[in-house]
């Protein structure tokens, strides 16, 4: 691919620019949560209308990213990455200056699908920049990093410009920044050749429709559950028939894509449920501001980042599983010791240990989880891989925060943290079952 550079100093300065834009994806998350209060009352909101907010951005990118990865393969990383990033743009610009709740809504929407054509290219292109060893390990800890900062550093920067400029700014912050990212890619990130071939786009729409439907119903309508169910398994049925599947088979073929992804899911549920409720439950119940709320994300933004770091050079000197699993119950406890969520809480003894801890897990089982995703997968899928470890993440995080609002409106958010926590318990029993005999590393240099 013609846009590897001739050494792996010269891989650092494309990383930069496409490191950012990932950091944007998920910072387009967690920003604005800390002002959902704000724009529930501005808008006039329900609580099932403010979930939205959060999941129309969520799901359409998470149905959608299949799709955008192999819309990389087929027309160039570089172009599709470039077409998501002009989109997610404009479409934070219509969000800012949204007049009403649909609007909004709307608004994210489009958001998701410019991060459905972004975040998979930029992970394909950051694997063609690094195409093995210490280098792509050291890589994906960056990936990892940022990507775990973002989530907490929206809430941080989500507080900030709520606090000081109301909750249109945190969608308005996001357009220069894109704009950045996009002259940045276009200079330092040499165009690919697309490789050609048919994107299945009857496939995109079926799991769409299909995952919108099962996660509205599984906040209680059971219609739409059923059809939920039955259109996702049309879409496995025409995957099987299909001469140009949307996931074609062979990329869970020799590697641990499949466990992989599975278990991204399953984090991707806590991941979002945690970035959801923490930053209610410090406003709403324990009074913080936006901004308060924001600052008290810090240990946590710090840790994700250190944890993320560190990871490449831990699974260089211990087995890669016990690396995963040991970092998923450091997140499970860390959700554990929020779940008290006592209404006289402070930071400093019910906020600053669980932080610490969640922080330390999530970088660790992130970095772990997108490593073995893209294991043993061809050069022609690399798109199609980006996307499905981000597609996973994110369906796991939409169906996950429906099924918490659920809980949290019986058992309040400690039940939601609480619950958060098993499923994280569950995730670190089961990288023991599939991962253990899955992975294989040529040597010790090659480990991520």
């Amino acid at each position: 691919m013609s846009s590897t550079p001739t050494t792996r100093a010269a891989a650092w300065l494309p990383l930069t620019a496409l490191a950012t834009a990932q950091f944007l994806v998920v910072l387009s998350t967690s920003i604005v949560n800390v002002a959902l209060p704000q724009i529930r009352a501005g808008l006039g909101l329900s609580a099932a209308g403010l979930a939205w907010v959060v999941n129309a951005y969520v799901l359409v990118f998470g149905a959608l990213l299949l799709l955008g990865g192999r819309s990389g393969d087929v027309f160039g990383l570089r172009r599709v990455f470039l077409a998501g990033a002009g989109l997610f743009g404009l479409a934070s610009l219509g969000a800012a200056l949204a007049p009403g709740a649909a609007t909004l809504i709307a608004a994210r929407a489009a958001q998701g699908v410019g991060a459905a054509l972004l975040a998979p290219t930029a992970l394909a292109l950051v694997l063609t920049l690094f195409p093995g060893g210490r280098g792509r390990g050291a890589a994906l800890g960056v990936w990892g990093a940022v990507s775990g900062a973002g989530g907490a550093a929206g809430v941080l920067l989500g507080g900030l410009l709520s606090d000081v400029f109301g909750w249109r700014a945190v969608f308005a912050v996001l357009v220069p920044c894109t704009l950045a990212v996009m002259a940045a890619t276009g200079l330092l990130v040499t165009a690919d050749r697309p490789r050609g071939g048919r994107l299945d786009v009857p496939g995109a729409v079926t799991v769409t429709a299909g995952l919108v439907a099962l996660t509205h119903g599984l906040s209680g309508s059971w219609p739409a559950l059923g059809a939920g169910l039955l259109l996702l398994g049309l879409f496995v049925a025409r995957q099987r028939r299909s001469a140009d599947p949307l996931v074609p088979g062979r990329i869970f073929t020799g590697g641990p894509v499949a466990a992989a992804n599975a278990l991204m899911a399953l984090l991707g549920a806590v991941w979002l449920g945690l970035f959801f409720f923490l930053p209610l439950y410090q406003q709403r119940v324990l009074g913080y501001t936006p901004l308060e709320a924001g600052l008290t994300q810090l240990p946590l933004a710090l840790t994700i980042t250190l944890s993320s770091w560190v990871t490449p050079r831990l699974t260089r000197r211990l087995p890669g599983p016990a690396v995963l699993a040991g970092g998923l119950l450091l997140l499970a406890g860390g959700l554990a010791w929020l779940s008290p969520a006592p209404a006289d809480g402070t930071f400093a003894r019910d906020l600053l240990g669980p932080s610490l801890l969640v922080g330390a897990g999530l970088g660790v089982a992130f970095v772990q989880l997108t490593a073995l995703s893209s294991a043993g997968v061809r050069a022609e899928d690399s798109g199609l891989a980006g996307g499905l470890v981000n597609a996973t993440r994110q369906i796991g995080g939409a169906i996950g925060l429906a099924v918490l609002t659920v809980v949290s409106a019986s058992q309040g958010y400690g039940g939601a943290f609480l619950s958060a926590a098993a499923v994280t318990l569950l995730t670190a029993l089961l990288s023991l079952v599939v991962v253990r005999d899955r992975v294989v590393m040529p040597n010790r240099k090659d480990r991520l």
